[in-house]
């Protein structure tokens, strides 16, 4: 099995503090825009990298084996594991879960919804489900081929992120492999960057 191993820090905060800095620091009152890059920053190593809007890597992804691991580790710039993305596999059908760094039980589950099970593997949908079927998102590609553009919407059809090629400032689309991730106010940009992992493993980016 493929691994992917997190840097280990010395952490800079109290336990006390932890919690509620966690809270507040992945979500904000205003629209993010990052630019997702589906390289790792070391050399020949996989991975992905998430820089925001100043240019400053927020989120990545070392693997140092094989594309498409069957468990990976979301971090932030300073090594901090975020969420354990796990791959199982039930016959025929695949199935990610997805662990907060301190959960022993998945925050989320994705799947392939039922629709796109028989479809086109160029429009395919995934669903993301909360705990329960009641609480879930819907991931769906935006193009074909192995770009990982895609839209994120909620339970009520609302879209919470979309995914998709980057131009530059002058207007050239730069490769498949770099998105622009804009990610509305009030939404845990890490949560969505957990499913950006996903999608990129399943179109076998990282």
């Amino acid at each position: 099995m493929a691994k992917v191993h997190p840097l280990t820090v010395v952490p800079t905060e109290d336990a006390s503090s932890s919690t509620t800095s966690c809270s507040n620091k992945y979500m904000t009152s205003k629209r993010e825009t990052f630019t997702v890059w589906m390289k790792s920053l070391l050399m020949q190593g996989n991975g992905c990298t998430a820089f925001n809007e100043t240019g400053e890597v927020v989120y990545r992804i070392d693997n140092y084996d094989d594309k498409h691991s069957n468990e990976v580790f979301l971090m932030d710039l300073r090594g901090k594991v975020l969420f354990t993305l796990c791959e199982h596999k039930m016959g025929v059908f695949t199935r990610w879960k997805g662990y907060a760094a301190d959960g022993t039980k998945p925050m989320f589950r994705v799947r392939k919804s039922c629709r796109s099970i028989f479809g086109n593997e160029e429009s395919s949908s995934y669903k993301v489900t909360m705990g329960s079927d009641s609480s879930f998102y819907s991931l769906k590609s935006l193009s074909a081929g192995k770009s990982a553009a895609f839209r994120i919407t909620d339970s009520n059809g609302r879209v919470v992120a979309e995914a998709k090629r980057k131009q530059s400032s002058s207007g050239v689309v730069l490769g498949d492999d770099v998105l622009s991730l804009v990610v509305e106010a009030d939404v845990d940009h890490s949560f969505i960057m957990a499913l950006v992992t996903v999608y990129g493993l399943i179109k076998r980016q990282i």
